[in-house]
């Protein structure tokens, strides 16, 4: 048994963790709750750590005096490293947990129990702090819990502290079901919660030198719902206030709850500075000049970027922007890729990490950057990648689209001759526009919205919910097409998927001649995987 985590040791716990992430990978991506086959916070868990194995390969000897450990500098490689390989909203989380971790301790002399106790403390903190309204029953409840399992042992034998933790994470794990209600219908425990109980049962055998004990599977879900919850901001805000923000801790406090009370989807993630740091702030509000008038207030604003999802009141107007302009997309798909690269954008494979976007932004050389990351999960990612961004000099901002339809609409409206500022708040108008559908097979049993499905039933879901469960593919199609017409619009994009039958657009488009012959219709072959079809309305 271990003492002490030492360097070695943190190299083992990194090594022992991704075997772990790895062997469950598959279990954990069934733990998503929805009826198609994309689930992935196992794999992004994989990859996440993969990223943190990776950096923790570099030889300490070589790293600068700064006053850290060798261990210091192990926890701060593997955070760093999987920081910027974190892919989707469970690794963009574990990076914070990781991160918090490191924080406390880089320049402890040793780590002990009560050490590893306020690590875990840490941990959880930087999780939480990074979302303005968690949601518990998820990857941060089970966090505190190991967290509050640790300090309450209150010892400084390592190994106790250590299954006192592992033990702490495993109860509030099986407890997530209680506190979520589409866990409860599914019968199932949270996905990236069962992912960071593996990590910290990988610590407990690196430093006890005994395996944990085998964890009870999840309850297997009979008919899961098709959606889980999510955190979204409301639509009674028009403006996205983003800003770096240099100032004290206290501040930042403070900030915290004048900004609470302006707006919603408040996030605010500092790098790590102690006392007095630099913190990315963001926020949609009504009140652009309040939002910033408190960050002044807070500390030194800078890089002040500010986006207009509706027409209301005018932003004012920003300095005229030097340098070059880009954009990067992501794209799933072969015909979707070659769509936005006809568009001059920098196009990054589907699923990409916090590394390969920064990557990405970098390649294009410009100086003002829009990224457009098409998927929900992939958001947190964009917005980690825009922070790192901002420090090397590149102003970036993420265009929240949710679908390619609607990155193909911002794209459409792009002039270079307009301010960097006003281009982005006319693109995000532009996709905000776009209503998109997506039609594909359901892959499991579920309780879905539009009522129950089985395997290999039609589903059409409109902005992310289940709305129609056919049994053919062409009617369903077709279905979905007059419903969204039914509110409205001028221009329908279809893209095919590599599955699709040949002549879908075709007998698509011809449903649309007949029934809405004032509607214009593009079709392309997407070649994205699951989806036979996606859809844009505008």
């Amino acid at each position: 048994m271990l003492d002490t985590l030492d360097a070695a040791a943190v190299r083992r716990w990194c090594a022992s963790g991704l075997a772990a992430l790895q062997r469950h990978q598959g279990e954990i991506d069934d733990l998503n709750v929805y009826p198609v086959p994309d689930g992935d916070t196992g794999t992004n868990l994989v990859l996440t750590l993969t990223s943190a194995h990776q950096a923790l390969a570099m030889d300490l000897g070589t790293l600068p005096d700064d006053g850290h450990t060798p261990h210091g500098h192990a926890l701060r490689l593997m955070a760093r490293g999987a920081l910027l390989g974190a892919r989707g909203n469970s690794g963009v989380i574990v990076s914070q947990i990781l991160r918090g971790f490191a924080d406390v301790l880089a320049i402890a002399p040793a780590v002990r129990g009560r050490q590893l106790a306020a690590a875990l403390a840490g941990a959880a903190t930087a999780a939480y702090a990074a979302v303005a309204h968690p949601v518990e029953g998820t990857l941060l409840t089970v966090a505190a819990a190991a967290a509050r399992a640790a300090e309450h042992l209150d010892s400084d034998d390592l190994p106790a502290v250590a299954r006192a933790a592992a033990a702490g994470a495993t109860r509030a794990l099986a407890r997530t079901p209680e506190q979520l209600p589409a866990l409860a219908r599914a019968g199932v425990v949270d996905a990236g919660g069962r992912g960071l109980c593996l990590l910290l049962d990988a610590l407990v055998e690196v430093v006890t030198g005994e395996g944990p004990p085998p964890a009870a599977g999840p309850v297997p879900a009979a008919r899961p719902p098709a959606t889980a919850v999510r955190e979204t901001g409301s639509s009674a805000y028009a403006y996205e206030v983003q800003y770096l923000l240099d100032a004290t801790d206290e501040a930042v406090l403070r900030l915290r709850g004048a900004l609470d009370a302006l707006g919603d989807s408040l996030v605010i993630v500092g790098d790590g500075g102690p006392g007095h740091g630099t913190w990315n702030v963001h926020v949609h509000v009504n009140d652009v000049g309040a939002a910033i008038e408190a960050g002044v207030v807070a500390g030194r604003p800078h890089r002040i970027t500010v986006t207009r999802f509706a027409d209301q009141v005018a932003t004012p107007a920003p300095a005229p922007v030097p340098g070059g302009r880009a954009a990067v997309v992501v794209a799933t798909g072969a015909g979707i890729a070659e769509l936005f690269a006809a568009e001059g954008a920098t196009v990054v494979p589907a699923n990409p990490s916090t590394g390969e976007l920064l990557d990405a932004v970098r390649a294009t050389g410009a100086a003002r950057v829009v990224v457009l990351p098409n998927d929900p999960n992939t958001q947190s990612v964009a917005s980690t990648a825009a922070k790192e961004a901002h420090g090397l000099g590149v102003k970036v901002s993420v265009v929240p689209t949710r679908s390619p339809v609607q990155a193909l609409a911002a794209l459409a409206v792009r002039d270079p001759k307009r301010r960097f500022e006003d281009d982005v708040i006319a693109m995000a108008e532009a996709a905000g526009a776009c209503r998109y559908a997506e039609v594909c097979h359901a892959s499991k049993e579920a309780l879905t919205v539009a009522g129950p499905c089985r395997p290999g039933d039609v589903l059409a879901l409109v902005e992310g919910e289940v709305h129609l469960i056919g049994a053919d593919l062409l009617d369903t199609c077709t279905a979905v097409v007059d419903r969204m017409l039914g509110g409205g619009g001028e221009l329908v994009t279809l893209l095919c998927g590599a599955d699709a039958p040949g002549g879908l657009a075709d007998r698509v488009r011809e449903h649309v001649q007949r029934s809405w012959p004032f509607v214009e219709v593009q079709a392309y072959e997407g070649g994205q995987p699951h989806y036979p079809l996606l859809l844009g309305v505008e």
